[in-house]
């Protein structure tokens, strides 16, 4: 095995780009695993005898898994080397995929997600810092852009490729598909990946005691009922697209597609807006993809309108995120580890309550309720976002 130099923080190390692009690879691999079942709820609950509600629960599921993970993950770890944390969670993956593909039955299909909810949490919660710690100061925003590369890479082609393979090889094979992507990953960090000493952490330091300050608080509101609003939808919107737009296979990979690029661009685009108006962003973006979700149902019978749609809201769903990470590094620039850390778990428990209240609503009355509680949950985070605006900057 290859002999790995120590790095603790503050460290010079020569750059290394290897494990940078391994952590990139498997960022691809996570979120596409995280994501793959929006895309396939439909045979996903065909084949394990469930509802389509059912089936978004896997959702549910690996979100909740998630936010215990990054809550715990300091604690069970401390004294760890960071990469072998690392290596245990993409191992993780690998198991967590190989269950889910093969399950026989519901209940093995959600403990494979319970599993993948593990690894994300984990790895979402050190892979930033330790990205941070494989180049000099100069590299590290080459090395952060190449590492969210990934997440990007997998936001643009996992809903459409997930449809696709399912299309033709069945939902099981679709998920398979991640398995070697995350065992090349796996390999790579261990071949590229230097030993890492855990950075100690403050005596006594709680994130939640950040939300004392009331624009944390109101900005934390805000990106939790963002991502509660899109994911009561979109996880419901391939069943909507199928029974409402009358979508095939073929046309729905191709609007999964268009989703996707429109969400590329957006993200390439985001920083100008950012830039000249951090909140005035902040209150814009929820509010547009809420008309969104409502044009969904005035429109969904027309398959133009439809695209159109499914366009604008990858536009601003995937580009969205960027604008709270800017909004974190701005108002917590001495705390952004710890605010960092809490922000994944909102984010992450509120995709689990977004999709369980999606289940919910379209089990009991179909799209219309469902799209409704999206459209004033978004409305709330625009409206969360512009009392922060109001309130003075937390000292870092």
């Amino acid at each position: 095995m290859t002999s790995h130099p120590d790095l603790a923080r503050g460290d010079a190390p020569p750059a290394a780009w290897g494990a940078v692009l391994a952590l990139s690879l498997g960022a691809f691999a996570l979120v596409a695993s995280e994501f793959m079942p929006v895309s396939l709820l439909t045979p996903i609950a065909s084949d394990l005898a469930i509802s389509e509600g059912q089936a978004g629960q896997a959702l549910a599921v690996s979100g909740a898994f998630a936010v215990l993970s990054s809550l715990s993950l300091g604690a069970v770890t401390g004294g760890l080397d960071r990469r072998h944390v690392l290596l245990a969670l993409i191992a993780l993956m690998v198991g967590s995929g190989t269950a889910a593909a093969l399950a026989p039955d519901f209940g093995v299909f959600l403990l494979g997600r319970a599993l993948i909810g593990v690894a994300i949490g984990g790895f979402w919660s050190l892979s930033a810092a330790v990205a941070m710690r494989l180049v000099p100061a100069s590299d590290v925003p080459r090395a952060l852009a190449i590492f969210n590369g990934g997440n990007a890479l997998a936001t643009v082609i996992a809903a459409p490729l997930g449809s696709f393979l399912g299309g033709l090889f069945g939902w099981r094979a679709a998920f398979l598909c991640l398995v070697p992507v995350a065992a090349l990953a796996l390999a790579w960090l261990w071949a590229s990946l230097p030993r890492m000493a855990p950075v100690p952490r403050p005596e006594g330091r709680n994130p939640f005691g950040l939300l004392r300050h009331p624009v944390v608080a109101l900005g934390m509101a805000a990106t939790a009922l963002f991502f509660m609003g899109q994911f009561t939808l979109f996880t419901y919107l391939r069943p909507f697209l199928e029974t409402v737009t009358g979508l095939d296979v073929s046309t729905l990979t191709a609007m999964l597609l268009m989703l996707g690029v429109a969400g590329f661009l957006g993200t390439a685009l985001i920083g100008r807006p950012l830039a000249r108006g951090l909140y005035r962003t902040l209150v814009l973006l929820p509010a547009l993809l809420a008309a969104v979700g409502l044009g969904f149902l005035a429109l969904g019978h027309d398959m133009a309108g439809t695209g159109a749609l499914m366009a604008c809201w990858g536009f601003i769903a995937t580009s969205a995120p960027v604008g709270y990470w800017t909004w974190l590094a701005k108002t917590l620039p001495g705390d952004a580890e710890a605010g960092g850390g809490l922000m994944v778990a909102i984010i992450q428990l509120s995709i689990t309550l977004g999709a369980t209240l999606g289940g919910v609503l379209y089990d009991a009355g179909g799209p219309v309720p469902t799209f409704l509680a999206s459209a004033a949950i978004l409305l709330a985070s625009a409206v969360a976002a512009a009392l922060a605006g109001t309130r003075p900057a937390t000292p870092g």
